[in-house]
């Protein structure tokens, strides 16, 4: 069931927050889980906005592409330990590729998250199942 001012934020299975542990911060309090391989495929793709606060975890995956995006994003690459291993700041939409070696899934966030968390290369994440 869709909250109020969250439109789409349900049409994933789980609703996860996403932890820097290494910072001590929060790079999405109510991140969508896109797992299957249409739900990867469509990912941001038509969305008018991704609001502060939110994001989408893409696992598996290693690259994005933000065409049909309306809107710049943080990537933000995790292997399969958690650590970042490549970060992609401010992506304007209609870009062809962003990728990190290693990655296992990815986090995308609105642009700027990624200045304002402090996250860097190396830092570890972890994903906490949040109730919707």
């Amino acid at each position: 069931m869709a909250q109020p001012g969250r439109p789409g934020l349900t049409r994933w299975m789980m609703v996860l927050q996403v932890l820097n542990t290494t910072r001590g911060s929060v790079l999405a309090a109510r991140c969508g889980e896109a797992r299957s391989f249409l739900a990867r495929g469509r990912g941001l793709m038509g969305r008018p906005a991704l609001a502060a606060g939110e994001g989408l975890l893409i696992e598996p995956c290693s690259s994005v592409h933000s065409f049909f995006m309306r809107f710049p994003i943080d990537v933000v690459f995790a292997d399969r330990q958690h650590r970042v291993v490549g970060l992609t700041e401010a992506m304007a939409p209609n870009r062809p590729y962003a990728g990190a070696w290693g990655a296992r899934y990815v986090v995308e966030l609105p642009a700027g998250t990624i200045a304002a968390t402090g996250t860097r290369l190396g830092d570890v994440l972890r994903i906490e199942a949040i109730e919707a």
